[in-house]
């Protein structure tokens, strides 16, 4: 799973199909994202000296990570991910609609240089 927070991403399957939102949090153990404004539930919540009013509390739960893709600005449609190496050995994430980079995301290393 190549997202990172504050990547916008586009819902592609389920009840939030087609919203776009930024990533707030990653669960990469359990493979799953939450998206900004998608997948709101309501929490009743009890009166308690942290919510002296209760009620109930709008929040996102969390999404499969196969059921968003990310965005990519250039070409405004969802995009795959790619990861390839640089010249200089170090590794990035580019869009597979465009080609366009979305930033490094390993150091250079001798080993995976081009000659």
């Amino acid at each position: 799973m190549f997202f990172r927070i504050d990547d916008e991403v586009v819902v592609i399957s389920g009840a939030a199909k087609n919203h776009r939102g930024k990533i707030l949090k990653i669960d990469r153990k359990n493979n799953k994202v939450v998206v900004e404004g998608a997948a709101k539930v309501w929490k009743h919540v009890r009166r308690s000296q942290k919510n002296p009013q209760g009620g109930r509390l709008e929040k996102e739960m969390p999404i499969s990570a196969s059921n968003v893709m990310l965005w990519d600005p250039t070409s405004s449609k969802p995009t795959k991910v790619g990861v390839r190496f640089l010249d200089d050995g170090s590794k990035e994430r580019y869009s597979k609609a465009s080609g366009v980079s979305l930033g490094k995301i390993a150091p250079a290393r001798e080993r995976h240089a081009s000659k």
